[in-house]
């Protein structure tokens, strides 16, 4: 089988869910820099791909889709073998509970994006108080779904949810830009189990989510020396 390509920045959590997922997995893949900074997003040959111009896209042979979680759960669903089940459920109601938790963390906890934007990319110095306030109430959730020695689905074992879980997760630790002392130790028991599970975890989200965190306090300090 060729390998999967994966274009996109390895600093994008939505992109580093489809280089866990091909790990978790076992499936060769490569990686091609879209440095949207440089609009290489922009170029005749992505839009081919992508005309929606945003990272991810995955490229399967002929087939070829964005949308980071949809894009997991295809690869799931093709090349998960033995271990499909316990990813990405047959069961309605675990898959219901997969799917909760994935669409969560696209349009829930991955918010804390407007959090930290603004001040990477925007005029602010520090993060605006009715986000932080939301932020908090927001990984109280994380920490409920987690607790107890759970995975993100509820279940005892490691799913789809729970590397889309992580993306978002690595990205918020790497930032150094949040208080989560009072959610541990639980949050950081499962996200050690969870980047066990993971082969290669450094490749796979490690390293980028660094690359995000040295990205976002790089600007804080400029900002505070400006």
């Amino acid at each position: 089988m060729a390998p999967v390509i994966i274009y996109g920045m390895t600093a994008s959590a939505p992109c580093r869910i489809l280089t866990m997922t091909c790990e978790v997995l076992g499936i060769e893949y490569e990686f091609k820099v879209c440095n949207l900074q440089a609009g290489e997003n922009r170029t005749p040959e992505y839009l081919k791909l992508n005309p929606q111009h945003n990272i991810p896209t995955l490229v399967d042979g002929e087939f070829v889709t964005n949308e980071s979680r949809a894009a997991a759960a295809y690869l799931v669903n093709k090349y998960g073998g033995d271990k499909k089940n316990e990813l990405y459920p047959e069961c309605p109601e675990a898959r219901a509970k997969v799917d909760q938790r994935m669409y969560f963390d696209m349009g829930t906890f991955y918010a804390f994006g407007e959090c930290v934007y603004p001040i990477m990319m925007g005029p602010e110095s520090e993060i605006a108080a009715d986000k932080l306030t939301r932020f908090n109430e927001v990984i109280g959730w994380v920490h409920d779904y987690v607790k107890d020695g759970k995975f993100a689905a509820g279940t005892g074992h490691f799913s789809l949810a729970d590397i889309c879980f992580v993306a978002t997760f690595s990205t918020i630790v790497a930032s150094e830009a949040f208080d989560l002392s009072s959610h541990n130790p639980e949050l950081n028991d499962w996200f050690e189990k969870c980047k066990a599970a993971i082969p290669n975890y450094e490749k796979a989200d490690g390293e980028g989510a660094a690359a995000f965190g040295g990205w976002y306090k790089s600007q804080v300090a400029a900002k505070k020396s400006a």
